[in-house]
């Protein structure tokens, strides 16, 4: 220190601390010219002693004058040693770091302007102390004074200049640096760091595309900036990245794609945009890399189908088709589980679209990767049952379709029926609202006589009798009105001669017992009209409510449509169809005679012709049918009407009706549960009368 003092004037060392800016750069003159002197003599000795002065006595003083005084000091050394300072950067760098924390304005002004002159010199050689400068820049960058935040971004602009020509710079040791501040709020810094990963990458030698994952969800969250300048640089910054992947022939896709799903979520609508287009570009470009993460991507594509912003929702569906698209093998990676997790996950969005879409990627998954799906079938089965409940047609139609895919195979066929008609019982409402969709939509996907078999073999054992009534009446409406099954109407009018069309009978007529009408239905649909007397001359008070009206009225009508055109034919040959008219004439009987199905049925019964028992000649009646002739003929020799048989047992025409014992059978068993229940009643209503008041 003593050599310091011989060396530099008193004189000058009071001028270096004056409160006059003038008289302090005079003194930093003289010092320059000093320190010139020992550098050219070699005397490194008393150069290092001179630089400990400044940097101890003046930028290390508690008085703020020579704290400058000091800063402008060492700047003066570092000019005056000009291409020799560079051995002298460790003691001249460190204290003007630490004036940058300085707790007055001006004192971290000068420390920018001080290190400003000594970059000027050194150039490449202060590399060093980068990271340390980066981060001093970094804090300036948002200086509550304006002036100084003025003399660092000029330091800052001649720190990349040093950085872009230099070849010492090290891009690895910088990036921890940078990751670190990227998620800063402050918009200076913000603007700072977006500068300096922009210059970065513009030099041909640093490879900041390789370390992109490490700063690109710092980015991201720029675009969502208050200020539209900063959402504009990082906007042009990200463009410029994509682009460079673009060209890359090796990117790390996998890195980024967590970062994309993540920022597809975003609430910014121009965050979402702009990470679905780049998810859009990884689909196109990374190829087998992003395997492992389809179901992450697909996760984050679903949603935004529906998203509210158009733009958005284009690009979305685009990339949904273009990774559908991708024929990929589960031995590559490829997660048929999480894929079909995320569907599933996506089958309970509020957004119709999204669910659609859910639903086409477990269909095209089940199409390419059947066995696959099917492992994990118990952990979707559910959703897709639930599902069936949907308020749009279309999702209950692709479910649907993905039901028929996996009932293929007789055991899940089995599964769905039963799972379906559970569904039915446990919610009545779906039963009525998309009961006739989900059956007719099975029977042309499945066979509707497979579907029809199943049904009525679940249902002929059912515990729940009303629910199983009213399913029965609910399969019987859509058997007699659907144009798809169509088919199954032409087997069944051919039970009296066909064997697979009575077998189909048999098989219907165990379930559909449980409802009267349902029965009588298909009786007349099959033309057994003898047992159709039978049935209707075997009801009973019990089953003549409202409802059994309701579904007669339902049926007086359905004899006035194309579906029963050929029975309406057979009443021109009342003599050969006797039993027809005899089950229509029970009908009539059983209705209300101000009921308009009771004036519809009996308007059809006078066309019918009428005849005369002389030798079966038919003629026409001016006025009303010699009906009780019809209603008393004994007809012992007529088994079914058109067919003379001599053996008028229960098997007619080979079905065996058991003399009506299956019918009765159970509907007995529906007359013990009304009668069960309306004691239930009379016991309450008798307990509330006694109870005291």
């Amino acid at each position: 220190m003593a050599d310091a003092f011989s060396v530099i004037p008193a004189s000058v060392l009071r001028n270096l601390s004056d409160k006059l800016y003038e008289k302090r750069k005079n003194a930093a003159l003289e010092i320059e010219g000093i320190v010139k002197q020992l550098a050219s003599s070699g005397d490194h000795e008393k150069i290092s002693a001179v630089i400990k002065l400044l940097a101890t006595e003046f930028t290390g003083s508690p008085q703020a004058n020579h704290r400058k005084g000091g800063l402008i000091g060492l700047a003066a050394a570092t000019v005056g040693l000009s291409s020799e300072a560079a051995q002298h950067l460790e003691q001249i760098v460190p204290p003007v770091l630490s004036s940058f924390s300085d707790q007055d304005s001006r004192v971290r002004y000068y420390a920018c302007e001080a290190l400003y002159n000594i970059a000027k010199v050194v150039r490449g050689d202060f590399i060093i102390f980068f990271n340390k400068i980066f981060d001093a820049l970094c804090k300036l960058s948002a200086d509550s004074d304006a002036n100084v935040q003025s003399a660092a971004h000029l330091l800052d602009r001649l720190v990349k200049d040093i950085v872009t020509e230099s070849d010492q710079f090290s891009i690895e040791e910088f990036i921890p640096l940078l990751r670190e501040r990227m998620n800063v709020l402050n918009p200076y810094v913000r603007q700072f760091l977006v500068g300096w990963i922009t210059v970065l990458d513009s030099v041909p030698d640093i490879d900041m595309l390789g370390f992109l994952p490490d700063f690109l969800d710092g980015l991201f969250n720029m675009l969502s900036d208050s200020s539209r300048e900063i959402r504009q640089q990082a906007d042009s910054a990200l463009s410029e990245f994509l682009l460079e992947i673009k060209n890359s022939p090796s990117v790390d896709y996998g890195r980024m794609a967590e970062i994309l799903v993540q920022r597809a979520a975003a609430l910014d609508e121009f965050t979402r945009l702009t990470a679905i287009t780049w998810i859009n570009e990884f689909v196109k470009l990374g190829g087998d890399q992003l395997f492992p993460y389809y179901a992450d991507i697909l996760g984050a594509i679903l949603p935004c189908i529906s998203d509210k912003e158009e733009k958005i929702r284009v690009v979305a569906r685009e990339t949904n088709e273009a990774l559908r698209s991708i024929e990929a093998n589960p031995t590559e990676n490829f997660d048929v589980g999480g894929i079909l997790s995320i569907a599933r996950r996506q089958l309970d969005s509020e957004w119709e679209a999204t669910r659609i879409e859910a639903l086409h990627w477990i269909s095209t998954l089940l199409n390419r990767h059947r066995a696959e799906v099917l492992c994990f079938l118990n952990d979707i089965f559910d959703t897709l049952l639930k599902a069936l409940s949907d308020s749009s047609d279309e999702v209950v139609l692709l479910v649907l379709d993905i039901h028929a895919c996996i009932a293929q195979d007789p055991p899940h066929f089995r599964q769905l029926v039963v799972f379906l008609v559970h569904n039915f019982r446990i919610d009545h409402s779906l039963l009525e609202r998309r009961g006739a969709l989900i059956i007719r939509r099975l029977c042309v996907l499945l066979d509707a006589e497979r579907v029809y078999r199943e049904l009525s073999t679940i249902l002929e054992g059912e515990a729940d009798l009303d629910f199983a009534c009213v399913m029965v009446q609910a399969l019987n409406l859509i058997l007699l009105t659907s144009s798809e099954l169509s088919e199954l109407r032409e087997l069944l009018k051919q039970s009296l001669v066909n064997a697979a069309g009575k077998d189909l009978f048999v098989s219907l007529y165990a379930s559909w017992c449980h409802s009267p009408m349902a029965i009588i239905s298909l009786c007349l649909l099959a033309q057994t009209y003898q047992h159709a007397c039978a049935v209707i001359q075997s009801l009973v008070e019990e089953d003549i409510n409202a409802k059994f009206l309701v579904q007669l009225d339902k049926l007086i009508r359905l004899l006035e449509t194309p579906v029963f055109a050929y029975l309406r034919l057979q009443l021109l040959e009342p003599r050969q169809y006797i039993w027809l008219l005899k089950a229509l004439y029970g009908l009539l009987m059983l209705l209300p005679q101000q009921s308009s199905a009771f004036k519809v049925l009996r308007r059809r019964l006078k066309t019918v012709p009428s005849y005369s028992f002389d030798g079966g000649n038919l003629k026409r009646a001016a006025s009303g049918n010699p009906y009780s002739q019809i209603l008393h003929h004994s007809g012992s020799q007529i088994t079914e009407d058109g067919d003379i048989d001599q053996d008028n047992g229960n098997l007619q025409n080979g079905i065996n009706f058991a003399s009506l014992q299956q019918f009765k059978q159970m509907q007995q068993q529906h007359h013990m549960l009304a009668k069960s229940r309306a004691q239930s009643r009379n016991s309450s209503t008798s307990f509330l009368k006694e109870s005291p008041k």
